[in-house]
């Protein structure tokens, strides 16, 4: 009983000491979704190739970040693993948009569409993983959400390149703006250690 006392003690406190470090991931996450999001508004050429080259510099950039700051500042190694996976998928998404640029309407919607879906269940599942246990578990979970969707809407769009472009951007947007939000929300949350429990005494007198 006392070493599972103090298990969830020492769990506790890795999650709250990951949690203080963790904020910048998000901040940075947000930094990359806005700049090729503002690109994208003041761009007026809307076609696939322009699509596939500012989505593989995101996807590069994004999932390198990811992987790396995730590596270092989350203390769950389960976590670290899972954002290593998506961190990965980026960056081959990315790269195959970069060297493929030419690919057409078709491979833009295809390569956006896979990613999304891939990336948008392994950050839904991390949250849902460590739902009341951790602070991230929540925005885990919508960013989750909102990219599943983004793969959802390239499924259903028409085959247009400028709904297409436009879309992502509007996707680019919202992560942005929420990324932002939720990583100071993470950096101003109390990180106060929770005090440790008080472990039974065998030998005291009834």
């Amino acid at each position: 009983m006392a070493k599972a006392q103090a298990a969830g003690t020492v769990g506790a406190r890795l999650d709250v000491r990951s949690g203080a470090r963790y904020w910048t991931v998000p901040v940075i996450r947000a930094a990359l979704a806005l700049i090729p999001a503002a690109v994208i508004t003041f761009t007026a050429d809307h076609a696939a190739q322009f699509g596939l080259l500012v989505f593989g510099a995101f996807a590069l950039a994004g999932g390198l970040l990811l992987a790396g700051l995730s590596w270092r500042t989350l203390g769950d190694p389960r976590e670290r693993m899972l954002f290593a996976v998506q961190g990965a998928v980026g960056v081959v998404a990315g790269a195959l948009a970069l060297a493929l640029n030419g690919g057409g309407l078709g491979f833009f919607l295809y390569l956006v569409s896979v990613w999304a879906a891939v990336t948008g269940f392994l950050e839904l599942y991390s949250g849902v993983r460590v739902r009341g246990r951790s602070a991230s578990s929540r925005d885990w979970m919508l960013v989750g959400g909102l990219t599943a969707g983004l793969s959802l809407a390239f499924l259903l769009l028409p085959p247009n390149a400028v709904v297409a472009v436009g879309l992502f951007g509007a996707y680019l947007v919202i992560l942005g703006v929420y990324l932002v939000i939720a990583g100071l929300s993470l950096k101003w949350a109390p990180t106060d250690e929770p005090a440790p429990a008080s472990v039974p005494n065998d030998l005291d007198p009834s």
